[in-house]
């Protein structure tokens, strides 16, 4: 998520009258230049407030009243000064994220939601130390109270304090149960700070906790390991070199624990905690000590409390981008966001697409998004005050950015000035302030100068910029991020040296199949009798219709009906708005709507939007999905469903947006099959004859004999929409009247069930 931060610094002297502070923030977009939405999103969003707001626009009104201006109820003076911030955030329509290019650079914006956390397996490792005797020790504990009733049963955890000796509440890891959570608190709230400081040996402790779970198998290989270390000093006890806690740390930790190192105060050497988080694939974080320690705990803790996937690969097809910027990163934790830009190669195409990889809990998932080359700088051109170099700045802040971190981790003194030397190349050519470089604000007559700094670090004194020329440069401190690569991730990661497979299996069904569309009419191709026989049903809507019901292989399709929006030549038409595919054995069920595509487990619910392609495997089920066309589901290899979205113009009078739904006749059934479209897997025996002109000439009339009965049919068309989604191709076949009586088993309404998971 991104914020915007606006800082109110307002001094009142005496009593003033009640004062009004009003923020604007607003956009003038023409109406038909709707594929600039991603970038107005990010660069006019409209505020998120309960004052009034438009799409584009939002009014944020700060008026306090004259009581809320005094220092105190008995003050006769007044004065307001503080921080005022303003949240807000972007709609995001599609999980593939927002990929932008302009100005021969792209960024590439990924921020998945509607995913299901990760397990995770936690160590605390808190210091006690008596440097936290006091205030440090009071907001620790009351910030890991709130922490640990954060946890889930599915999470496991342990604590580990240390002094000068390392102590455990418990060796193994346990799951997060109230009675485990009860007893950790009682724990934490006994602590009583004393000694000295050996992280070493509380590191390794923690590791050592970590490994023997993963080799005991009590380890979810989806899950999200990690640990927390919180300290405000030095190591005083055992080892107490830096560098070779740093080392003996990286060479036991594993490349699936991640470390996030908390630094209290300004007593901690804070460069060390971050080294040692970003070489094991972490992050670290300053929390200051004042009244408002609790909150910074607890706040940190809440970004790394939702991992929703792992092992996340951004790519691009080959000769298509060059010096892209990380693109691999070993978690995304939920209201984050991940960042890849770089360069656009020349190339014929006028398209670039991305290539996304990653592993939700129980899900491999592949996200395919594209954008045209040369469509958003022809609008922002149209547009009076568009910056149309924001891709190529945004690409230059992100490159600093992962170069700053890659130069903390340089083993040597050489490589760091190499990669400072680059830094300030590239901040000075796109004019960056960065820890290594200074503002210099000068007036227009040259006669005042104001130099940009940092504030002063009490304990190395300015921020923790290199030395160049002897004395230490101002800068501005550096950015913190959520993910730190780890430092065998090369920073600007080079174009995929293979081409990249595009998109998700495509299979294609055979020519002839059963299939339901339209309002609704189904077609059902009975290969032995080379013959394609049509019916409608005539339903309500809000009706679940079975249309496949296998309890041999537990599979079970059903729609659900929805209405037009009125009646139009006399009739209310249906069409299926909702179509469920339910694999029993494993519980899962995949729902497709004309919203979204959604698949639970029964526990948890994975919500996917038709605005990318993607596909997603977990176990013997297969889901593609092809950017606002159709999904594709394939249970364990042998039943296939296909599901068509047709849109339609939102303000049409009557017609609404349905699906269809597509299933080949070589489905692998069990003998147990039925339902409306199931049943014809075991064909009946079928003849027409006395065949004849009827009331339309166009239209034959014939008699048909099926399941011996005899019923009238007439010659006429329907329609298949897999090669033209919007016309369609005309299917001929031998339509049966009033909703499929004599040629379905039963009377339609037999097919009714009560949900979009039930079996016949």
């Amino acid at each position: 998520m991104r914020r915007l931060l606006l800082l109110l610094l307002v001094g009142l002297l005496g009593l003033q009258q009640s004062r009004c502070f009003e923020f604007v923030i607003d956009g003038e977009w023409e109406d038909d230049a709707s594929d600039l939405q991603d970038h107005r999103d990010r660069h006019k969003r409209a505020i998120l407030t309960s004052e009034e707001q438009e799409d584009f626009e939002a009014h944020v009104v700060f008026k306090p009243t004259l009581q809320q201006q005094r220092k105190c109820d008995t003050c006769n003076d007044s004065a307001i000064d503080g921080v005022f911030k303003v949240k807000y955030d972007v709609t995001r329509d599609s999980n593939a994220g927002e990929l932008q290019v302009s100005d021969g650079h792209f960024v590439h914006f990924f921020a998945p939601s509607n995913l299901p956390p990760l397990p995770k397996n936690i160590v605390f490792v808190i210091d006690v130390s008596g440097s936290m005797w006091g205030v440090k020790m009071k907001q620790t504990v009351e910030a890991m109270q709130a922490i640990l009733d954060g946890l889930t049963i599915d999470d496991q955890f342990s604590i580990i304090d240390f002094n000068h000796n390392v102590r455990c509440w418990s060796e193994e890891l346990l799951p997060g149960s109230s009675i485990h959570i009860a007893d950790a608190k009682k724990y934490i709230q006994n602590i009583k700070p004393v000694g000295g400081t050996n992280i070493n040996e509380a590191l390794m402790k923690a590791v050592q906790i970590l490994v023997r779970a993963s080799n005991q198998g009590l380890i979810d290989p989806r899950s999200v390991s990690m640990i927390i270390l919180v300290s405000d000093g030095d190591p005083t006890v055992g080892e107490i070199k830096l560098s070779t806690i740093q080392k003996n740390v990286k060479k036991v930790m594993r490349e699936d624990f991640s470390l996030f190192s908390l630094g209290i105060g300004f007593d901690v050497d804070y460069d060390f905690l971050e080294r040692i988080a970003m070489e094991n694939r972490g992050m670290a974080q300053r929390i200051f000590a004042n009244h408002d320690a609790a909150e910074q705990l607890r706040t940190f803790y809440s970004q790394v409390a939702n991992p929703l996937l792992r092992k996340i690969t951004v790519q691009f097809p080959e000769d298509s981008v060059s010096d892209v910027t990380q693109n691999q990163f070993d978690k995304y934790f939920g209201g984050s966001e991940l960042v890849v830009a770089g360069k656009v190669l020349p190339s014929e195409s006028d398209t670039l697409t991305s290539f996304t990889t990653a592993s939700a809990a129980l899900l491999d998932i592949t996200l395919e998004t594209e954008a045209d080359t040369s469509r958003l700088d022809m609008e922002l051109a149209k547009q009076q005050h568009s910056f149309t170099g924001f891709a190529r700045q945004l690409w230059a802040y992100v490159t600093i950015k992962q170069m700053i971190s890659e130069r903390s981790l340089a083993p040597t003194a050489t490589k760091k000035r190499k990669i400072t030397q680059r830094i300030l190349a590239l901040a000075m050519e796109h004019q960056f302030v960065t820890p290594l470089t200074a503002l210099l604000v000068e007036s227009e007559d040259a006669k005042e100068r104001l130099l940009a700094d940092s504030p002063k670090d009490p304990k190395q004194g300015c921020c923790s910029g290199g030395v160049m020329g002897g004395s230490r440069t101002p800068g501005l401190a550096p950015v913190q991020v959520l993910y730190q690569p780890p430092p065998w991730v090369q920073m600007t990661t080079p174009a995929p040296p293979s081409p990249v497979e595009k998109g998700p299996e495509e299979w294609t069904l055979p020519q002839q199949v059963n299939l339901v569309d339209n309002d609704p009419h189904f077609i059902v191709h009975l290969p032995q009798s080379n013959m394609d026989v049509c019916f409608n049903i005539d339903s309500k809507p809000g009706h679940i219709l079975n249309l496949v019901s296998d309890r041999g292989t537990g599979v079970a399709v059903n729609g659900q009906l929805i209405g037009a929006k009125k009646e139009h030549l006399g009739k209310h038409a249906t069409y299926f708005g909702v179509i469920s595919v339910y694999h029993q054995p494993t519980g899962v069920a995949v729902t497709v709507s004309t919203a979204a595509i959604v698949l639970s487990d029964g526990k948890s619910n994975y919500t996917f939007t038709w605005g990318a392609t993607a596909d997603i495997v977990r176990d013997g089920l297969r889901i593609s999905v092809v950017k606002d066309r159709r999904v594709s589901v394939i249970i364990n290899h042998g039943i296939r469903v296909m599901v068509l979205l047709h849109r339609v113009w939102k303000k049409h009078p009557v017609n609404v947006d349905f699906l269809g739904l597509y299933l080949p006749n070589d489905n692998r059934y069990s003998p147990l099959v039925h339902g409306l479209i199931g049943q014809f897997s075991n064909e009946p025996e079928v003849n027409v004859y006395d065949i004849h002109d009827g009331a339309d000439p166009l239209k034959k009339e014939a008699t048909m004999e099926v399941k011996g009965k005899e019923v009238h049919v007439t010659r006429g068309w329907q329609k298949d929409y897999r090669r033209d989604e919007r016309r369609g191709w005309d299917v001929y076949c031998w339509f049966v009247h009033n909703s499929g009586k004599g040629f379905i088993d039963g009377h339609y309404s037999h097919y009714i069930v009560p949900h979009l998971y039930s079996f016949l």
